[in-house]
């Protein structure tokens, strides 16, 4: 209610402030805002927030689903998630596709794993590839619909996967070929889908860090002080890299971090020494 913008669009009535106003909370605090894998336009919106509101003194932000940000141009009352700054909107070049924006989700280090080790979870790619082409012979309007994840679907048939995403974008199974000759010459083309998968997975990094520098520097542009701080362990978070702003220096926030970030990487998670006797 409080961070989107009115729908239908329009001045609507006047939200609420959680904080009280824009002088700060209703005790007269002043309060952190925290976005943990805030999906789509939350991270912007959290960001824009922050910028606008006194009450709020800083900002730490993860975010994820890039790919179901909004991209300009937006009509006049909205803002779009993408580009945040001036400095990236003016760019020559900076426009990022769908397919770009949704690789920059996925998990590289995770996948890097499945490669060395050959899974049959790279199968899922193919079976992915190969229901997109079916659903959009089916229905051209339908283009990039989110299927709900199948559920091990590495150990299924691709009928029996495709008779369970099928569904979930509005298509009946039984009007769709799904033992054709075509589907399976497709499904011998994994290889390939794999490959091309590879290829993406090394360009998602750099649309990653694109869309992170951008809201970093729109604070800037701001007039706050901000960076990016890779908090987390990417094999378990890949999602790792927090944005982290506030009204005033950082150096005094962030220099805490130092000394629990070497503390974490003294233990290795999942392969920690039992304790001996007497511990």
């Amino acid at each position: 209610e409080f961070l989107l913008p009115p729908d239908p669009p329009g001045p609507g009535p006047t939200a609420r402030n959680p904080l009280g106003g824009p002088g700060g909370s209703e005790g007269g605090q002043r309060v952190l805002v925290t976005g943990l894998h805030a999906c789509g336009d939350l991270s912007p919106a959290l960001l824009r927030h922050f910028a606008r509101s006194p009450a709020v003194a800083a900002v730490a932000s993860v975010a994820c689903c890039y790919m179901k940000l909004s991209t300009a141009p937006q009509p006049p009352c909205c803002h779009a998630g993408y580009p945040l700054s001036a400095w990236v909107a003016g760019l020559p070049g900076h426009e990022l596709s769908y397919r770009a924006r949704e690789a920059a989700c996925h998990a590289l280090d995770e996948y890097v794993g499945r490669l060395q080790g050959e899974s049959s979870c790279l199968r899922t790619h193919c079976y992915r590839a190969v229901l997109e082409t079916l659903i959009r012979a089916a229905d051209p309007g339908k283009k990039h619909l989110g299927v709900q994840t199948v559920k091990k679907a590495h150990a299924l048939s691709f009928p029996q996967y495709a008779r369970l995403g099928l569904p979930r974008v509005g298509l009946d199974p039984a009007a769709v070929p799904l033992e054709s000759e075509a589907v399976r010459a497709m499904l011998e083309q994994q290889h390939k889908v794999v490959a091309f998968f590879s290829l993406t997975q090394l360009l998602a990094p750099l649309v990653e860090t694109l869309i992170l520098l951008d809201r970093l520097l729109y604070l800037r542009e701001q007039g706050f002080h901000c960076a990016l701080v890779p908090l987390f362990n990417p094999r378990f978070s890949p999602r790792n890299l927090v944005l982290v702003a506030a009204r005033t220096p950082l150096g005094a926030v962030l220099s805490g971090l130092d000394g629990d970030s070497s503390e974490d990487e003294d233990v290795d998670m999942g392969r920690a020494e039992p304790p001996g006797e007497g511990q």
